[in-house]
C-alpha cells in the first residue's frame, strides 16, 4: 500500500501514544494522543487499548482508507514476534504479535523495538542522518532502550538496558539511583544551603581540573615530584640502579620520568681513561 503517511503507534510500560506520521518530513500531522497502558500489559488488554487509541485518531481522518501502522514496543523483535518483555507481561515473550495485530485492526502492520524505530526515524530525518561511524541512541522512559548504527545502518535489538551489572539490569540501577537524587530546584528559587553547596562542588571541581592542567604543563600541582637546589646540593651520590626523576618540563606528561644513575663502577672506569696517556701512534697505553 503506496502511502505518503502512516499510523506510529508507541507502546510503554506506561502508556501507548499514537499519530498520523508524514513519511516524507517525519513529521507529525495529526494531534498526538495517548491512552494508559492496562495494568499487567497482558497481550489481549494492550491490544484492546491500541484498538481504542486507533479508532480515536482514525476520526481525525477524512479519507476511509486505513492507514499502514507501524508499532513501537519494549522487546526484542524478530520477524513479528516478540522475544522479551520490559515492564509488560510475560505472555508477550514468544508472541507473534504482528499478526495478532493485523488481524485485530485489520491493516498493514510493522512491529519494530521501540529504541531501534527511534534509531531508524534519527538516521532518516534527524541527528544521525549523514553520520559516518558509530551513533547511540538512548531512550529513557519507564525503562531505557538502545538503538546502534553504524555507517547508517541499524543494529537491531541491541537492549543495552538489560545487560547484567552486579547481578541486576542496568535500567533498574539506573532507576534506583535516579530516586534517589532530590527533585531539581530552580537556581533563582534555591535555599541559600543548597546553592552554597552547588557553589562549593563546581569550585572543588574547577580546582580539580586546574590542578590536573597544573601538571600536565608542568607549573606544579598534586603528584609533581620536586626536589629543591639544596636537595640536590647535599643528596648523596646512589651507587644502586634506582632511578632519580628529573623536572617535568613543559610539553612532557604529568608523570615524572626517572633518569637511570650512574653506577660507581662507571664512574671509575671513566677517571681511568682520562689519566691514561696516549702513544705515538695516538692510541691510549695499555
Amino acid at each position: 500500500m503506496a502511502t505518503d503517511h502512516a499510523i506510529g503507534i508507541d507502546i510503554g510500560g506506561t502508556g501507548i501514544k499514537g499519530a498520523v506520521v508524514d513519511l516524507g518530513t517525519g513529521e507529525l500531522v495529526s494531534e498526538r494522543l495517548k491512552v494508559k497502558t492496562p495494568e499487567g500489559g497482558r497481550p489481549k488488554d494492550m491490544l484492546k487499548a491500541t484498538e481504542e487509541l486507533v479508532d480515536q485518531i482514525d476520526a481525525q481522518l477524512s479519507g476511509s482508507e486505513k492507514l499502514p501502522l507501524g508499532v513501537c514496543f519494549p522487546a526484542i523483535v524478530k520477524r513479528g514476534y516478540t522475544l522479551s518483555a520490559a515492564n509488560i507481561s510475560d505472555e508477550w515473550i514468544g508472541l507473534q504479535a504482528e499478526d495478532l495485530f493485523e488481524q485485530a485492526l485489520g491493516r498493514e502492520i510493522h512491529f519494530i523495538n521501540d529504541a531501534d524505530a527511534a534509531g531508524f526515524a534519527e538516521v532518516r530525518y534527524g541527528a544521525a542522518a549523514g553520520v559516518d561511524g558509530l551513533v547511540i541512541l538512548t531512550t529513557l522512559g519507564t525503562g531505557i532502550g538502545s538503538a546502534l548504527i553504524y555507517d547508517g545502518v541499524l543494529v537491531p535489538n541491541t537492549e543495552l538496558g538489560h545487560l547484567e551489572i552486579g547481578g541486576e539490569e542496568a535500567e533498574h540501577r539506573a532507576s534506583g539511583r535516579a530516586e534517589s537524587f532530590p527533585t531539581p530546584v530552580n537556581s533563582s528559587t534555591a535555599p541559600a544551603k543548597y546553592s552554597a553547596t552547588v557553589s562549593r562542588n563546581v569550585r572543588r571541581s574547577r580546582e580539580r581540573v586546574g590542578a590536573a592542567h597544573a601538571v600536565r604543563d608542568g607549573r606544579g600541582g598534586p603528584g609533581r615530584v620536586r626536589r629543591s637546589a639544596r636537595d640536590h646540593a647535599h643528596a648523596p651520590e646512589s651507587s644502586s640502579s634506582a632511578g632519580r626523576f628529573e623536572p617535568v618540563r613543559p610539553g612532557q606528561s604529568g608523570r615524572p620520568r626517572p633518569q637511570p644513575a650512574r653506577r660507581a663502577r662507571d664512574r671509575k672506569s671513566l677517571k681511568g681513561r682520562d689519566r691514561r696517556r696516549p702513544n705515538a701512534a695516538g692510541h691510549h697505553a695499555r
